[in-house]
């Protein structure tokens, strides 16, 4: 049983699976996921684009959908155990899983980890007792599971083999219908539905904005496999902006852009590791805004300035994500080269620290090492 709650978890869980079944291709999968683990050969009993959404307020309008996958999920533990769980990223809902799985002396693989250095540091002890090893993707969060002896492997990270364009740069330009000889702004809004409702319209005032002050901007937008464009096309519609969208091939739409307007998540991380300035925004209910600061144990949002250690590139937060503020900051890239170049610099730095490739592998020979080993006890 494999369970990836949202885009990111539904493609680093689609590569896992093809490592496996290279490994071993008796293996059968089955759970919850997207289209590119459905592509991968995985049976999926819950899409994960209905699952997809953050924040207190956002979860409790989906509660009934992501109870009913809960249920879905439990009942086929208790009455058919599969010979692994894999959970990757989702923790809330994974957790409980994971608790289910241990009661049934089901093994657990815990693949991309809660942000406990981030938040609920606490946490770390409860998965001690529930997940059997962990597999981390950044070389800091090491230490947090070996304190508490939780079994962990740095298995590098997902992203260090899928970030590459297919195309160059001006086969790119040329396959969207791009002008060569104008600027490209990228319109990044996120892969869930919250986020398209809460960030989408501001976004689009921005780049009306940075159209009037730069009249020769085009603007991109690579739309998530969990979206379609009847969640986008309202919007984009009443601006009565331009804009290209670009289903798949999301590398070569980040190539092409000189800056990116982006949301925060994994989204920036991927953009880092292609080298282009962004300004990422984050927004969220108030009371979720409000919760979340008590909580939160780190200087940044957005993913790429975690692992870097400092702010490389802007992060708007809350009211500060306004359409003047965000045009302001994707004006600055556009006007000062040597700014824009250093941020570029500076983005190389990021891909560094996250180490060699062969992450999907590594996880999938971890897959059919426990399949093959004896489980902790329940």
């Amino acid at each position: 049983m494999i369970v990836a709650g949202e885009a990111s978890g539904d493609l680093h869980g689609s590569n896992l699976v093809k490592e496996a079944l290279r490994l071993d291709p008796s293996l059968t999968f089955f759970g919850i996921g997207g289209s590119r683990m459905r592509e991968a050969g995985v049976e999926t009993l819950v899409d994960a684009s209905e699952m997809a959404v953050v924040g207190l307020v956002e979860v409790l309008a989906h509660f009934d959908v992501i109870a009913r996958a809960f249920t879905t999920m439990r009942r086929i533990i208790r009455s058919a155990p599969p010979d692994l769980l894999i959970l990757i990223d989702y923790p809330d809902f994974n957790l409980m899983l994971a608790k289910v799985a241990r009661r049934a002396g089901v093994k657990v693989l815990y693949y991309i980890s809660p942000q406990v250095w981030a938040w609920r540091v606490g946490r770390v002890r409860k998965i001690a007792r529930l997940v059997d090893r962990m597999a981390v993707v950044f070389p800091f969060e090491v230490p947090f599971y070996e304190k508490e002896e939780v079994p962990v492997t740095f298995v590098g990270h997902p992203l260090a083999d899928i970030v590459r364009p297919t195309m160059t740069r001006g086969e790119a330009v040329a396959t969207f219908g791009l002008d060569p000889g104008r600027r490209t702004v990228g319109l990044f809004p996120g892969s869930r539905r919250g986020e398209i409702a809460r960030l989408f319209p501001v976004i689009l005032e921005s780049a009306a904005l940075l159209k009037e002050r730069y009249p020769d901007l085009q603007f991109i937008l690579p739309l998530a496999p969990s979206l379609t464009m009847a969640d986008i096309a309202p919007q984009l519609t009443a601006t009565g902006l331009d804009v290209t969208v670009i289903r798949e091939t999301v590398y070569d739409v980040m190539q092409v852009c000189d800056a990116i307007v982006t949301v925060s998540g994994t989204v920036t991380l991927e953009i880092a590791l292609m080298g282009v300035p962004m300004t990422i925004i984050y927004k969220v209910s108030p009371l979720t805004y409000h919760v979340g600061k008590r909580l939160i144990r780190v200087d940044h949002i957005g993913i790429c300035n975690i692992v870097a250690g400092e702010r490389v590139v802007p992060e708007l937060i809350q009211h500060e994500a306004s359409a003047e503020r965000i045009a302001a900051e994707i004006g600055r890239y556009l006007d000062d080269g040597e700014y824009a170049a250093a941020v570029r610099g500076r983005l190389s730095l990021v891909k560094e620290k996250l180490g060699a490739g062969g992450c999907s592998a590594r996880v999938a020979a971890l897959v059919c090492e426990m399949i093959g080993a004896v489980g902790k006890e329940s």
